[in-house]
């Protein structure tokens, strides 16, 4: 059967003060089948403290999201913007060799709390930001040794289709496919539909995707905001943006997809607090459509 997970970073965030030990007051409240465990670098400082906590909890963790910026520094360079154009400077070796190496160390401890918790699954945000975007063929080149990390931890990764400065999700997804046919994807309804995108992967030249069976995960979220709308990029619950859920999921069910889906609807308000009624909604909502 399908699961329907709740992300840990719906939970915690800044708020709180990333405070993984929240989640044993939170976790017994929720409606979900398990979670999707966010990775957040301020704990790599305390990682075995962490790791043996969450451990505690007995929680079903069969999906990780990795650190959201560590594929910055495997994208040999630095950008930042003048007027509306991205500008990108490449590093030097000895720049992009500590970068890089600062990435593989990151990683590998991405993978052990994976293999901790009992996760075989890793979400990658193989662009995150102006330089990962704007040099995308470093980052497509290097996630194969990425990948072949997770493999030999027996961790399957998958690149998102995370937002773009640069190009769109979809053009990203096609360099990966391109460079590693078997290559793994989340597919992520919000993410798509800030580009104008949630329905295109049901296309001719995209749904490959779901027809070949290469999205393995999906996160299923709302947005209200217009195409490339940053002032409105806020993740929101099912049900309160314009995200076509139903003709997603009627589109959806015509393939054999039998991965699980994550919730990460931000549950916290500015105090920290968490809405634990709104998660159990979405979580009901979501079950309405899975099949």
């Amino acid at each position: 059967m399908r699961k329907i997970l709740c992300s840990t970073g719906a939970l915690i965030g800044r708020p709180n003060n990333r405070d993984y030990r929240l989640l044993k007051d939170f976790a017994p409240k929720l409606n979900c089948d398990g979670f999707e465990f966010m990775v957040y670098d301020s704990w790599y400082p305390e990682l075995d403290e962490m790791i043996e906590t969450v451990k505690g909890y007995g929680l079903n963790i069969p999906v990780i999201h990795c650190e959201k910026a560590l594929c910055e520094n495997i994208a040999g360079g630095k950008a930042w913007y003048e007027g509306d154009d991205v500008i990108f400077e490449k590093l030097s070796e000895e720049e992009d060799k500590e970068n890089y190496e600062k990435a593989i160390k990151n990683f590998k401890m991405n993978l052990r709390i994976a293999n901790e918790l009992g996760a075989d699954r890793m979400v990658l945000h193989l662009w995150n930001g102006l330089v990962s975007d704007k040099n995308i063929n470093s980052n497509v080149e290097r996630f194969g040794i990425l990948r072949d990390m997770a493999k030999e931890a027996g961790v399957m990764l998958m690149v998102e289709n995370v937002i773009c400065n640069t190009n769109d999700p979809l053009y990203n997804v096609g360099l990966v496919r391109n460079k590693y046919n078997d290559a793994d994807f989340v597919y992520d309804t919000k993410m798509a539909e800030f580009h104008g995108q949630t329905m295109k992967v049901f296309e001719p030249e995209w749904q490959w995707m779901f027809a070949e069976g290469r999205v393995k995960h999906l996160h299923v979220n709302d947005y209200n905001g217009g195409v490339l709308d940053w002032s409105n990029f806020k993740v929101l619950p099912i049900g309160k943006g314009h995200v076509d859920f139903d003709g997603f999921f009627e589109n959806l069910n015509k393939y054999e997809y039998n991965g699980d889906f994550t919730v990460e609807a931000t549950g916290f308000n500015h105090d920290g607090v968490v809405n634990i009624e709104m998660l159990n909604d979405c979580f009901e909502k979501l079950r309405m459509h899975v099949k």
